[in-house]
């Protein structure tokens, strides 16, 4: 399970099967199976309600939407430089933003709220700009 798949998980993202199994359809005895497949479908999660009461029950003043550290905290996923460098390889950030742990991180934050949206969670236009 690669880091980002964690993030999912831990949103509830994806933990479904919404994937159709193919179910073969026979016309007639002599006709040969054809097989239809229905299109898959995205459920939309709610991770903005999730995400603002994890904030209202933790004891730190987290900001989840500004902050990719916050937001790992919050979901109780390793925050740590390396955690986070890890996850940042493994999403494509660029090499030059990875010099500048600041940057690194703000593409960080914005790449994984853009995933979150585009794998059904509900992510506002505003933080995705």
């Amino acid at each position: 399970m690669g880091f980002f798949s964690k993030i999912l998980a831990k949103l509830g993202i994806g933990s479904d099967s919404t994937e159709a199994t193919p179910a073969p359809a026979v016309s007639s005895a002599a006709a040969k199976p054809v097989v239809t497949q229905a299109p898959k479908s995205i459920a939309v999660v709610d991770v903005v309600a999730q995400l603002e009461q994890r904030a209202a029950a933790n004891p730190q003043k987290l900001n989840w939407r500004t902050s990719i550290v916050d937001l790992l905290k919050l979901l109780e996923i390793d925050s740590s430089f390396a955690a986070r460098k890890e996850l940042a390889v493994e999403l494509g950030c660029p090499a030059d933003l990875m010099q500048d742990s600041a940057k690194m991180n703000m593409w960080l934050h914005k790449t994984v709220l853009a995933r979150i949206a585009a794998n059904g969670g509900n992510i506002p236009q505003d933080l995705l700009d």
